[in-house]
C-alpha cells in the first residue's frame, strides 16, 4: 500500500511516500520512497504581519502543484495533507487553504496544537521502549514546540507552546512564555522516574547527522549545549560556509537547540533519542489506520 502525506510548516512544507507492508502478526512496516521539501519560510511572513503575502501564496500553490504531480507519478491513492502554526494564525490562513483546494483538488487540514502533539505520538516510537521509562517527545518547528510525555505506558499529557525558532528569530517569544513553558514542564513531569527526551524535527536530525553516532544512541545534553555554544559563535555566513548547511536551516538551528535545551533541564533529562521521525511520519501513521479501517469495512 502506498501512502502520501503533505506538512505544511512553518519553516518548510514536507511531501513524504512511504510504502506500508502489512504485518500478519507484527506491527506495519512503513518504508520511506521519497521525501522532498520546500523551504517556504511562511512564519517569517505570519509572525511579522500576521498574514501570508501574495508572493508566498503562489509559491504554496506552485508546490501543491508540483507535489500533485509527483502523487501521479508515483501512483499514490491515498493522501493526507495539514498545516500547522503559521497557517492557524495567519489571517488568510483559510482563504488559502480554499484556494489551493479549488487550484489543486488538494484537501489541506488546518490543525491546532493539541492535534499537532497528537500525530507525532502516533509514530509509536514508544512502543519498542520500556515501560518502566517515561517518555517526553519534543517536536520542535518554526511556530510551535509539541510536548508529548507519557510514564509506565501510559499518556500523561500532550500539550503545545507557542515557542519555535522562527518566533524566537523574530524576537516574539517573552520571559513570560518561556515561564509558562517551565512551569508547566516542571508541574506535569514531577513525581515521575527518570525522564528520556526522544527528539523530533529537522533540526535535531541535522545534529544527529552531524554527531555521527549510530542509529538509536542518545544524543547527551552536554553535546547540544557545545553545538549550541559553537553556532552561537559564528555568523549565519559561516555557518553555512563550515557545515555546509542550507539559509534556511543555519538561521533556524540555534534558536532549536535552546528550545531543546531548555526543555530537558527542566525535567532533569540528560539523553535524547533521534528516531528521525516528525510530523509527516505520524501523518502516514494515523492514514494507514484510516485506510485499513475502511478496507475491513467493506
Amino acid at each position: 500500500m502506498r501512502l502520501a502525506a503533505i506538512d505544511i510548516g512553518s519553516n518548510a512544507a514536507r511531501l513524504l511516500i512511504s510504502d506500508v507492508i502489512p504485518g500478519t502478526q507484527a506491527a506495519p512496516e512503513f518504508i520511506k520512497v521519497a521525501l522532498i521539501r520546500v523551504p517556504l519560510r511562511l512564519g517569517f511572513d505570519v509572525f511579522d504581519k500576521g498574514e501570508i503575502s501574495a508572493p508566498k501564496v503562489d509559491k504554496i500553490i506552485k508546490t501543491i502543484k508540483s507535489y500533485k504531480l509527483l502523487l501521479d507519478i508515483y501512483e499514490v491513492k491515498h493522501l493526507k495533507a495539514c498545516a500547522t502554526s503559521a497557517m492557524r494564525d495567519a489571517v488568510n490562513g483559510t482563504a488559502i487553504i480554499k484556494k489551493v483546494l479549488e487550484e489543486t483538488g488538494i484537501q489541506i487540514n488546518i490543525i491546532n496544537g493539541q492535534e499537532e502533539a497528537s500525530l507525532i505520538y502516533e509514530n509509536h516510537v514508544a512502543e519498542n521502549m520500556t515501560t518502566e521509562e517515561s517518555y517526553l517527545y519534543i517536536d520542535v518547528g518554526g511556530g510551535s514546540t509539541e510536548l508529548t510525555f507519557f510514564s509506565d505506558g501510559k499518556l500523561i499529557f500532550k500539550e503545545s507552546f507557542d515557542i519555535g525558532t522562527i518566533r524566537l528569530l523574530k524576537g516574539q517569544v517573552s520571559e513570560g512564555m518561556w515561564d509558562t513553558m517551565k512551569e508547566f514542564i516542571k508541574t506535569k513531569t514531577k513525581g515521575y522516574h527518570h525522564v528520556t527526551a526522544i527528539g523530533s524535527g529537522g533540526n535535531i536530525n541535522k545534529i544527529f547527522s552531524l554527531s555521527k553516532r549510530k542509529e538509536g544512541k542518545p544524543l547527551t545534553l552536554e553535546l547540544l549545549r557545545e553545538y549550541y555554544k559553537e553556532f552561537s559563535s559564528l555568523s549565519l555566513a559561516q555557518r553555512m560556509s563550515i557545515y555546509k548547511f542550507r539559509e534556511d536551516r543555519a538561521d533556524v538551528i540555534v534558536p532549536a537547540l535552546l528550545i531543546y535545551i531548555n526543555v530537558m533541564r527542566w525535567t532533569d533529562t540528560e539523553e535524547i533519542v533521534v528516531p528521525k521521525i516528525g510530523l509527516a511520519d505520524g501523518l502516514i501513521h494515523t492514514l494507514y489506520e484510516e485506510v485499513r479501517l475502511k478496507e475491513v469495512e467493506v
